[in-house]
């Protein structure tokens, strides 16, 4: 099927990857009400049949919690997500701080189960974090899950000292089936069903022009099995984040970041515990090596470049991509090596890249929105192609998702079109294109993709 697959009004948004079942027959969202999801008042996740139109609900909040940024499992029959707190209280309402990951079976009982544990009672409980996570995604092999963390404990100082950190954004990560209990000493405590720790490392006074991190985020996997390093060994699971640092001016600028993960995640580092303390944030494990990949200061446009996106590894491994200007001011994708080297550009458009992207699974191209279109480009070459008619800026797809079909078949997005009612109201809905790509049924489409 080609074309609008849900219909009707309400709230659908799309996360950034991962949205469609290992099986390609259904896509993953949730039901926050506005255009871009940032108002957090969805309150289920469903999924929807690409080529029947059925929806299914398979999770819907209660107790005052709201629920969204949903991703599936690429092995398991499962869901993650984001869910708010239930009871919400003027101390705990929903926030960065305050949210958490939980799992549900597709097999419709609704049934969620903590994914990340959660200890806010000194001295914490290894494994256990005692803040909120955010935009969860499975590593390829589905053990692993990658998240963004904000720390509650820290947010209470406004201000850092010799003494105390404050919150900062960190990426972090955890095992699936290696479950951390939690004693009950706090309202908000939490048991889990894996062992998560940070897997970035924050400075609370970054030195202009130096390495120090303020903010770590947007990360993606490296790799369906890491990246070979430039000694010829193995790293087996890194991530690409990005991170950002002062310029030698003291202005802020976002650059890419790797951080290489240790096989064991439960070892301590000796910098400190890895759950953190009353007044210091939580500290990656024991093998965690943190490296800055790109130094785009001396660019005419220097830094990571909008619109919000998630850093990504090639399937093999080899590169990551991102998006940054070109001397144009063009925002373009662009890949640099895990093992570090200059930038390349991959697309060479005229108009700017306009989404957030994904890797077709052999890595051989990559899917965006540019133009009102969505486009692909091939990753090598830079030849890309333009799947759909160009759109007015009202019906354009929008910037959250352009997600490849587990078969790299098809491409899922959302557009933000006219309902059909005397209203005129307007809603987010979910469409797919035929990719049109070799070796894939979507190449029978009645779309023929167009070189660019």
């Amino acid at each position: 099927m080609s074309g609008q697959v849900t219909s009707g009004p309400g709230g659908r948004i799309l996360t950034n990857c991962n949205v469609w079942s290992p099986d390609g027959e259904w896509i993953v969202y949730d039901t926050r009400s506005d255009t871009y999801g940032t108002d957090f008042d969805g309150t289920r996740i469903e999924t929807v049949h690409v080529d029947s139109g059925d929806v299914r609900v398979l999770y819907e909040s209660r107790n005052g919690a709201c629920c969204g940024v949903a991703t599936f499992s690429p092995t398991r029959p499962e869901v993650v997500f984001i869910l708010g707190p239930e009871y919400p209280t003027p101390d705990w309402e929903y926030g960065s701080t305050h949210r958490q990951g939980v799992l549900v079976e597709i097999d419709g009982r609704g049934i969620a189960r903590n994914l990340d544990a959660r200890d806010l009672t000194p001295p914490g409980t290894p494994g256990a974090l005692r803040g909120g996570s955010h935009v969860h995604v499975f590593s390829p092999d589905g053990a692993w899950i990658s998240f963004t963390y904000n720390d509650a404990i820290l947010a209470n100082f406004s201000e850092a000292t010799e003494i105390n950190d404050v919150d900062q954004r960190n990426v972090a990560v955890g095992v699936l089936d290696k479950p951390v209990e939690v004693s009950p000493g706090h309202p908000r405590n939490a048991s889990g069903t894996f062992f998560a720790v940070l897997a970035t490392r924050t400075c609370s006074h970054p030195r202009p022009g130096s390495d120090d991190i303020l903010v770590a985020q947007e990360e993606g996997w490296i790799g369906a099995n890491g990246y070979v390093r430039a000694d010829g060994t193995r790293q087996s699971r890194a991530l690409a984040f990005g991170g950002t640092v002062l310029a030698t001016d003291g202005s802020p600028l976002t650059e890419v970041f790797v951080a290489d993960l240790p096989d064991d995640i439960t070892r301590p580092s000796p910098d400190g515990p890895l759950q953190g303390t009353p007044t210091r944030r939580p500290t990656p494990p024991f093998g965690t090596v943190q490296r800055r990949i790109t130094h785009t200061e001396g660019r005419k446009f220097p830094g990571l470049a909008p619109p919000r996106h998630w850093l990504r590894g090639s399937p093999d491994g080899t590169e990551i991509a991102f998006l940054m200007r070109d001397d144009e001011g063009i925002v373009q994708i662009w890949a640099v090596s895990p093992n570090g080297g200059s930038p390349r550009p991959v697309t060479r458009g005229p108009w700017g890249v306009a989404s957030a992207f994904t890797f077709s699974p052999d890595g051989l191209w990559v899917a965006y929105a540019a133009d009102n279109s969505v486009f692909t480009v091939e990753f090598t070459t830079g030849r890309s192609r333009r799947l759909t008619p160009r759109a007015s800026d009202a019906d354009a797809p929008l910037p959250l998702a352009v997600v490849f079909s587990p078969d790299g078949a098809r491409i899922a997005y959302l557009r933000n079109v006219a309902d059909n009612g005397a209203d005129r109201s307007r809603s987010n809905q979910i469409f797919v294109v035929a990719s049109g790509l070799p070796g894939t049924f979507g190449t029978r489409d009645s779309m023929v993709p167009k070189d660019v």
